[in-house]
């Protein structure tokens, strides 16, 4: 990789915060979410009733509002790095499999934040709603686009390791 300029530099540790950041959120929503119900059926756990369910929604709705804000963040931050940086991309083809699994994912993750947008604003800016319409629209979230959030964890553990051994690297040989 050519010797990258302060600018490129300050947006790549921006995006590396961002993406590191929202990375830890997502599993961290995804561990949360699951919890609220039993693992076949999708069935709200027994010890979930009308009382404390709305102090627990309240309580996981930070989760999701970081998650949203963060990835936010690190998709313009990335982008402004893909545009300041000027990489060679014929010259690093580690570089070139990043941004495709970061452009391809992109959308599907777009939709679920629009999701989890939903939930926050019935969260926070509903009058009243009740806690098992919000607990239906966490499992209609789970269930749209089920297996997506494994596939984009380790889509984003593979852009790790691509990024720490640089694997299909060009070398200048005369």
């Amino acid at each position: 990789m050519t010797k990258l300029n302060k600018l490129s530099k300050l947006f790549l540790f921006l995006t590396i915060v961002f993406g590191s950041l929202w990375l830890g959120s997502y599993l961290i929503r995804q561990l949360v979410v699951y919890q609220f119900f039993e693992p076949e059926g999708l069935a709200l756990r027994s010890y979930y009733n009308q009382l404390n369910l709305d102090a627990v929604i309240k309580t996981i709705a930070p989760i999701l509002v970081s998650n949203i804000i963060l990835y936010l963040f690190y998709l313009v931050f990335f982008l402004i790095f893909l545009f300041v940086s000027k990489i060679k991309l014929k010259e690093e083809g580690w570089f070139l499999i990043t941004i495709l699994v970061i452009f391809i994912t992109a959308p599907f993750e777009l939709y679920l934040l629009y999701k989890d947008y939903k939930i926050v604003d019935q969260v926070y800016f509903a009058i009243s709603t009740p806690s098992l319409d919000l607990i239906a629209l966490l499992k209609e979230r789970m269930q749209s686009l089920s297996s997506f959030a494994l596939i984009e964890i380790f889509s984003y553990i593979g852009i790790v390791f691509l990024f720490i051994f640089k694997p299909l690297r060009k070398t200048n040989e005369n």
